[in-house]
C-alpha cells in the first residue's frame, strides 16, 4: 500500500513504504534484468537514508558496498585529502553510487556526500560478488551497467580537471615584475 504525503509538509514516503523486492525490480539501473538476477540483488539489499551533509563514502578507504539513488542528491567529489575537493559530478534518483566494490583492490576512487536528503537501496559488495561469480549473467549484467558509470564518472572527473587547469592558468600571476 502506497503513502501519500502533502509535499508542502513533508516529504514522500511512497517509496519507503514499497517492499524492498519491488524497489529493487523498479529501479531504473537495474531496468531489464530477469526475476532471478533480481532475486540476488534483493537477498543482499537494505533500505538507507542519508542526511544531508553526510558523508556516503570516502576516497582511499575500503569499498564493500554499492547504492542506488532513489530520491535526493549526492556530490561525487576528488582530492579531499591534497586540499579543496574537485566536484566530479552530482548524481541523483535513479543513478548508481559506488562501483569500487567490483575492482580489486577494492578501495573508493571519490568521496560522496549527501547534499539533501537521500533514500537509497544499499548492496553488500561482498556478498554480490559472490553472487557474481555464482551466476556469471548476473555479474555481466552488473559489469555492463558499472561499466557505464564509470566511463561517465571518469569523463566528469577529466572534464573537471581540465576545467581546473584551464582556471588556474586563467588567474593573473603572482610575480613581481
Amino acid at each position: 500500500m502506497k503513502t501519500k504525503t502533502n509535499p508542502k509538509t513533508k516529504p514522500d514516503t511512497t517509496i519507503e513504504t514499497e517492499p524492498l523486492a519491488t524497489r529493487v525490480a523498479l529501479h531504473p539501473f537495474l531496468a531489464g534484468m530477469n526475476r532471478t538476477q533480481l532475486a540476488f540483488l534483493t537477498d543482499c539489499a537494505m533500505a538507507t537514508q542519508f542526511k544531508t551533509g553526510q558523508t556516503i563514502l570516502r576516497e582511499g578507504e575500503f569499498a564493500n558496498r554499492c547504492y542506488l539513488i532513489e530520491t535526493g542528491k549526492v556530490v561525487v567529489e576528488s582530492g579531499d585529502s591534497v586540499g579543496e575537493p574537485l566536484l566530479i559530478e552530482t548524481i541523483g534518483a535513479g543513478d548508481l553510487l559506488g562501483w569500487s566494490w567490483m575492482f580489486p583492490p577494492y578501495v573508493w576512487q571519490f568521496t560522496a556526500s549527501a547534499i539533501e536528503p537521500t533514500t537509497a537501496i544499499f548492496f553488500y559488495g561482498t556478498i554480490l560478488r559472490e553472487y557474481c561469480e555464482k551466476d556469471h549473467s548476473l555479474g555481466y549484467e552488473l559489469l555492463k551497467r558499472i561499466s557505464a558509470v564509470m566511463v561517465k564518472r571518469l569523463q566528469a572527473a577529466h572534464n573537471q580537471m581540465l576545467s581546473a587547469q584551464v582556471h588556474d592558468a586563467a588567474l593573473p600571476s603572482s610575480r613581481l615584475c
